[in-house]
């Protein structure tokens, strides 16, 4: 668990540092932005996959009961979530359990609400499936965003909205949604017929301060309107082994979902994915634990950096997730050109707010999973472009 090590992983087939310089324009760009970490895996892990190789022939397989013990486990454990094997569905990914989501709750041309900013690939799932987007910016009070209700009943209403899909915690912002928020969002779902979809990837992700609710523990009710989808990659690091898990306790929702899932092969996950799932589930916790702490150190580097080094730029604090999301206005940059802006000045590569849908302008993104002294050489990248415009 040193998770200080440099991993050198260029020329590995890796979308974060081996697409850079396609993505960024510039051979020389720092990666600090798509969602995984720059730490070696958790031993049980890499352990599992060896033992597999070594030992067994790479044929067809099917998910054993101790995966989903592993599952269920987590789940009780982690998230206050009792859940048996049948109310788990596997799934290739999060993404793959949105479009199966969409699919089964809607049909052509109908309505579905997300936030706004939020994972820009919510837009992309719900318009690659011939349905309608509609989208609800979320305000900013004391520094976190805060979901605009009134206006969130106002589209169910009046849009006629069928799915909502909800990033908890959220994504970009690193917000941690309260109780009383969460069950505010259900009882409107409940009064109009919709159907909520809780994206909960980065609920293992929650600093110290703050205890991440899934929305469908709060009343037994809730269990008929709310889907949850989970994944162990996100939380250890595992993304390319591509399997996630949904968890539904209704059986009307349940059949509409699986019917889907038969017709597209999206019931379908990879031995690896099963394997490497399995092991970070019930073998990795220490992991996971000492993570947690590494990556709640990084955050305070990155807040006091900011605060000593760019106290004129305003942030967010996150309460889940390895991301900072800051406020780039005073550069004075058009918000298309900021991406390429700190690319090109300052050789940093991050992610900009303006693709996380229009409310986000001006914003960029910055993961900071990443050893301290990437970390330092990032932030010292982003003073750079701040520091020549103030010139």
């Amino acid at each position: 668990m040193d998770f200080e090590k440099i991993v050198d992983r260029k020329q590995t087939s890796s979308v974060k540092w081996d697409r850079a310089e396609k993505i960024f324009g510039s051979p020389d760009v720092l990666p600090m932005w798509v969602a995984d970490m720059d730490f070696d895996n958790a031993r049980p892990i890499k352990d599992a996959l060896r033992k597999m190789i070594d030992e067994e022939v790479l044929g067809y397989t099917f998910p054993p009961d101790s995966l989903f013990t592993s599952i269920s486990n987590w789940q009780k454990t982690k998230h206050n979530m009792p859940t048996e094997r049948e109310n788990i569905l596997l799934s290739p990914g999060v993404l793959s359990s949105i479009a199966v989501a969409v699919q089964a709750f809607t049909e052509p041309g109908e309505s579905v609400l997300i936030h706004e900013p939020v994972y820009p690939p919510f837009f992309s799932m719900v318009n690659k499936n011939e349905r309608r987007v509609f989208r609800t910016s979320l305000d900013i009070e004391d520094g976190q965003y805060t979901m605009d209700f009134d206006d969130i009943e106002r589209q169910f209403k009046d849009e006629n909205i069928r799915l909502f899909v909800l990033s908890n915690p959220h994504n970009p912002g690193g917000r941690v949604w309260s109780e009383d928020e969460l069950v505010q969002l259900v009882e409107l779902c409940k009064k109009y017929k919709v159907i909520l979809i809780s994206d909960e990837i980065h609920s293992d992700l929650v600093y110290s301060e703050k205890t991440c609710v899934s929305p469908v523990t709060l009343d037994d009710s809730y269990k008929d309107w709310v889907v949850t989808l989970h994944s162990a990659t996100k939380t250890f690091n595992i993304a390319g082994v591509k399997t996630s898990f949904i968890l539904v306790f209704n059986e009307v929702l349940k059949a509409k979902l699986v019917k889907v899932q038969e017709e597209t092969e999206l019931d379908i996950v990879n031995t690896f994915g099963m394997r490497a799932t399995e092991a970070a589930l019930s073998e990795s916790n220490e992991w996971h634990e000492a993570l947690l702490e590494k990556l709640e150190a990084n955050r305070s580097i990155v807040t006091d950096f900011f605060d000593k080094e760019l106290p004129e730029v305003s942030y967010m604090v996150p309460e889940a997730t390895y991301l900072f999301w800051f406020d780039a206005s005073r550069l004075g940059v058009d918000d298309d050109k900021l991406r390429e802006t700190f690319a090109q000045t300052g050789k940093i590569g991050l992610n900009d707010g303006i693709s996380y849908g229009p409310s986000g302008k001006s914003y960029m993104r910055l993961n900071f999973a990443v050893p301290k002294s990437l970390l330092m050489d990032g932030l010292k990248r982003i003073k750079t472009v701040f520091d020549h415009y103030s010139n």
